[in-house]
């Protein structure tokens, strides 16, 4: 199966399928003017190889499942693999609940200020930083 064909049933791109080749994971054989020829059996690689990228998971961390996943049987390391990935994933889920809590502040801010949060609102205007900023600044000699 040539590689549009492949791509058009699986529903990804020429590009996408290219990619997956260098990166382990997917193999094609080459005619001999070069083009791509995969199996059949490629459609439903490359539809799970998209469920797991669509979990989350990395190219590299893709490849090392693959010989359990091909196998039928999840190893231990496989098992901390995916344990670990999760983590990963936990991790930036709060680094990302944290971002976007900070910019509800900051978007409540904006829509409620004072001169605690808006210098322009001071008077003077940037007051709190006119003597730390006159301290950073050397005498005339």
């Amino acid at each position: 199966m040539r590689i549009g064909e492949v791509a058009r049933r699986a529903g990804v791109s020429t590009r996408a399928l290219r990619y997956y080749e260098e990166q382990g994971l997917l193999a094609a054989e080459r005619t001999h003017s070069g083009q791509r020829i995969y199996p059949a059996s490629a459609v439903e690689r490359v539809k799970l190889i998209q469920q797991l990228y669509a979990a989350g998971l990395p190219s590299r961390t893709i490849v090392r499942l693959m010989p359990c996943i091909e196998s039928g049987t999840a190893s231990a390391e496989a098992q901390d693999l995916m344990a670990a990935e999760r983590d990963r994933i936990t991790l930036a889920i709060t680094e990302l609940a944290e971002a976007r809590d900070a910019l509800d502040r900051m978007i409540h801010i904006s829509s409620h200020p004072t001169p605690e949060h808006c210098p322009a609102l001071r008077e003077p205007a940037w007051a709190p930083y006119a003597a730390s900023a006159s301290e950073l600044v050397p005498a005339p000699a």
